[in-house]
């Protein structure tokens, strides 16, 4: 760190990488120094535009001893050579969701962060989980870690606002293909909501998953999901999405023996039982008793301006040792293992149980990746305008 600044690198300069470059400028205690990608032409442009170094291959970036910390915006499999590579040397990695395509490549990367500690006891090992930074979400958790609701019996995902064109498939050779992306809507669109799932209501430990692959689309992975979650404490889960909806929702429900969250069109609505519906089961008389509840708005604090500047300057915060991070990348196994577990039980057509053999996992998805034969055009690799996307 020089002049009390982090010297910040972006490796890939994509849809998120461009991004990404334009926020650190705006962050007082960090400097883009370098960026890099493997289109020479993208790399100097942006490296033109904020007076930095290019390179175009990250083996040469990471050996630029300027950097102090980079940014991993490539395609999914990359994360996993990029980050363990960069943690070796002792620089500091805030990588792009989801950590990794399966849970063997998480694992390498969290051990390598593991090891490299013990080296350089100060690194940093961050993931771009924004959606932690809302207020809309943070209240949820805390409603649930502060035992508002009791005990939890059942939280419904409806997620089909991913809508996606062909257009957008066709948009890069690596989309939508096993080979490129290493899956579909449970890897590309649904991590967050994955990582919210697990970090609200906890991971459950079987997991029955119906996928359809190319249903609506012409790709090779999967585009409609509907999965079913059993959790140690009996509660149940459900998760469903796709790309295929329009108009769709997103609404989650967390029910408990106290009441009901419903989460939808940025309102948290909490039903709020006068006794534990449970309780009510067991000691009611009468065969149709209903509990007594109270239709509550929860309020919230809407801090949901800029989230992904909110991570990297949390990333940055932390390195200098003036925070605690929001999204330990350590953590992100855990929506990396969900997702897979989804796949995998689908593809296998029976229950999978958490933790799974990633090593089985890792093997189906070799054999996804031989068994391709799509032969995808090269088709108009265009940077475009995501904002929309997030919701």
């Amino acid at each position: 760190m020089k002049n009390n600044k982090v010297n910040l690198a972006v490796v890939g300069l994509g849809n998120m990488g461009v991004p990404h470059t334009r926020d650190i400028q705006t962050i007082e205690n960090t400097q883009l120094v370098a960026v890099c990608d493997i289109k020479k032409e993208r790399a100097d442009n942006i490296a033109y535009q904020y007076g930095i170094k290019a390179y175009y291959n990250y083996h040469d970036l990471l050996m630029d001893p300027d950097i102090d910390a980079i940014i991993i915006a490539t395609p999914h499999y990359d994360h996993t050579p990029i980050s363990i590579t960069a943690l070796k040397k002792g620089i500091h990695v805030l990588t792009e969701k989801p950590i990794a395509v399966h849970a063997k490549d998480a694992q390498k990367m969290i051990d390598a962060y593991t090891t490299s500690s013990m080296e350089f006891p100060d690194l940093v090992f961050a993931a771009m989980f924004q959606q932690r930074t809302l207020g809309y979400w943070k209240k949820v958790k805390e409603l649930i870690d502060t035992n508002e609701l009791g005990k939890l019996v059942r939280t419904t995902w409806i997620i089909t606002k991913w809508f996606r064109t062909q257009a957008y498939y066709d948009n890069g050779t690596w989309r939508a293909t096993w080979k490129g992306e290493g899956g579909g809507v449970l890897l590309n669109q649904c991590p967050h909501n994955l990582d919210l799932y697990q970090w609200i209501v906890g991971l459950p430990n079987k997991v029955s998953g119906f996928v359809k692959i190319g249903k609506y689309h012409n790709i090779e992975v999967e585009d409609e999901v509907t999965s079913y979650f059993e959790h140690e404490n009996g509660m149940i889960g459900h998760f469903i999405t796709t790309t295929a909806e329009s108009p769709g929702t997103d609404r989650l429900e967390i029910v408990g023996e106290k009441g009901k969250l419903v989460c939808e069109n940025n309102q948290i609505i909490f039903f709020r039982n006068r006794e534990s519906m449970l309780e009510m089961i067991n000691k009611s008389e009468k065969p149709f008793d209903k509990v007594e509840n109270w239709r509550i708005e929860i309020p919230f604090i809407d801090d949901d301006k800029h989230p992904h500047r909110q991570i990297i300057q949390n990333f940055v915060n932390t390195i200098q040792q003036k925070a605690s991070l929001i999204a330990p990348a350590v953590e992100g196994i855990k929506s990396v293992s969900l997702g897979n577990a989804i796949l995998f039980s689908a593809l296998k057509a029976q229950p999978v149980s958490l933790p799974f053999d990633a090593d089985a996992y890792e093997a189906l998805l070799v054999d996804l990746i031989k068994q391709s034969d799509s032969k995808k055009s090269q088709g108009n690799e265009e940077i475009a305008n995501i904002n929309d996307s997030f919701h």
